[in-house]
């Protein structure tokens, strides 16, 4: 008897030896083992239960990493080395799926990040502003790591604050979430868009003002704009009347509505110009995916739209309209300042620019320069060195362009895209690059040199309608206003302070309440 138990426990051990690294046939054994059994069933639903908090993203790539093949309908636990069901339809009462799977790993990541963000971020070791500024006099540091490094402790320190908005309807707090957020020239005001639970969304704008203690508080307008359209592609402002006195929007067309390109007079919102606002004007326009105001001097009235296949320029005075046929969509559009030249990014990568001084020429000569991104483009902006150009595609890639020889000269990685709509933005003053991604992380990089200086986890969680939209500005309220991050989510509008001196020093105010 004990013979025969002794042999029996060889036969287990040697069994579990070889399961370390099991065969094809073992493998579909064990396939056939999660199978609808009612015991294997309820063994696997247990073993499901204790592993669905560990199971992560990062076990499908360890998975492929050791060769374990996929099976359709399960995933590989690497720490248990065996399958799990991910189909439905059997007798378990909550199925994984590896969406969940995925879904929980980021938010145990989010979750961690927002945890070290709570905390007092140092910089790197032997980092701060007066010893870089003593070795920089003594000339052991060369000016562009001196502008990156100073940026780094500048950015490492950023907390986050919630700001309350304020409105003379204090009984009536915003509950509708936040869409897009665009500030004006000097960030005194920012135009916003929310969705609004009943269908549609609606338009406001916030005034900003800094106090002399280093607040900041924020004063919604009254005067709202509801419209029935639910998607905006595109917003900027325009100066018609006077600067940033209108705000230019592209909205997208539904089934019985189509879309059109409006410009609405910022009076339309204030709450103390109850007078007649300036021009309010819409041109419909069935296809309009994104639109651009031109501040050049030649042309100050002049406005841009992308469409599907064109591009149409266009007096907003005079009316009077130039249309460019096109091959593909054009999604991003942006103007250069000094010289009257429209950049167009489109969606099968391409873009070119078009100068409005020769508007006479009918064939595609017109396209004054011509380069390729491998996918779709979402955003471009023309630095205030206008040979250089930054542009972001749907793969997540970002790169600064030398116009002239119409290459690449940098690439800024890390940015995660795989087919929204996202815009790029830019703060030459503090040598700023700015992105939101898919995954919602918001990530600075230094943009002389695209080190990747911080990312940014959302405070509430990744979905695909809650991507946060963001504003940074060396002056929040104004010319004597604050530096820092403006983060609109859900129906939250939160500060990261890029200024030392008022995290460690500042006051205690009734408008910024800090995070517990």
């Amino acid at each position: 008897m004990k013979k025969w138990k002794w042999r029996q426990d060889r036969r287990k051990a040697w069994y579990r030896g070889n399961r370390q690294r099991p065969s094809s046939d073992e493998q579909w054994e064990d396939y056939n083992d999660a199978g609808p059994s009612h015991r294997a069933s309820q063994r696997e639903h247990d073993n499901q239960t204790a592993s669905a908090s560990s199971t992560s993203a990062s076990s499908s790539s360890s998975k492929s990493d050791s060769g374990v093949p996929e099976l359709p309908g399960f995933y590989f636990d690497p720490e248990k080395n065996r399958y799990f069901r991910l189909l439905p339809g059997h007798n378990n009462c909550n199925p994984l799926t590896r969406e969940q799977l995925q879904e929980k790993e980021r938010e145990k990541q989010r979750h961690k990040r927002l945890a070290e963000d709570e905390c007092a971020k140092a910089p790197r070791t032997g980092l701060n502003t007066s010893l870089l500024l003593h070795k920089r006099h003594l000339g052991l540091l060369p000016g562009n790591s001196y502008c990156r490094l100073v940026h780094e402790v500048k950015v490492s320190r950023m907390r986050r604050h919630k700001l309350q908005i304020q409105s003379t309807d204090n009984s009536n707090p915003n509950t509708d979430n936040f869409r897009i957020i665009v500030g004006d020239s000097v960030c005194e005001r920012v135009f916003t868009v929310n969705d609004v639970s009943h269908g549609g969304c609606k338009y406001g704008i916030m005034n900003f003002s800094s106090g002399s203690r280093g607040s900041l508080s924020v004063e919604m307008c009254d005067n709202l704009y509801f419209t029935n359209r639910k998607v905006v592609n595109s917003i900027c402002w325009a100066s018609v009347n006077y600067p940033d006195s209108h705000v230019l929007l592209c909205l997208v067309g539904a089934a019985d509505t189509p879309g059109c390109v409006s410009l609405l007079p910022a009076s339309l919102f204030s709450n103390s110009n109850p007078d007649q606002p300036g021009m309010l004007c819409s041109f419909k326009i069935s296809t309009a995916w994104s639109c651009a105001w031109c501040f050049n001097p030649q042309f100050d009235k002049t406005f841009s739209t992308g469409l599907t296949r064109r591009v149409i320029i266009k007096d907003a005075e005079t009316g009077r309209t130039q249309t460019y046929g096109v091959g593909t969509d054009v999604l991003a559009q942006h103007f250069a300042l000094r010289v009257p030249v429209l950049f167009n990014g489109c969606r099968s990568g391409e873009i070119f620019s078009i100068d409005l001084r020769q508007r006479g020429r009918r064939d595609h000569s017109w396209k004054a320069s011509r380069f390729h991104h491998e996918s779709a483009i979402t955003s471009v902006r023309v630095l205030q060195d206008e040979n250089y150009l930054l542009a972001a595609d749907m793969l997540g890639q970002i790169k600064m362009w030398d116009v002239r020889v119409r290459k690449p000269v940098l690439e800024y990685k890390g940015h995660h895209n795989e087919h929204a709509y996202l815009p790029v933005h830019v703060n030459e003053h503090e040598g700023l690059l700015l992105a939101v991604g898919q995954d919602c992380y918001t990530r600075l990089w230094s943009l002389k040199d695209g080190h990747l200086l911080r990312t940014i986890p959302s405070p509430h969680p990744a979905a695909n309608d809650m991507i946060p939209s963001v504003v940074f500005s060396s002056n929040l309220g104004g010319s004597r206003g604050l530096p820092g991050l403006l983060m609109a989510v859900k129906h939250d509008l939160y500060y990261f302070p890029y200024n030392t001196d008022y995290q460690d020093g500042g006051e205690p105010i009734a408008l910024i309440q800090t995070m517990p």
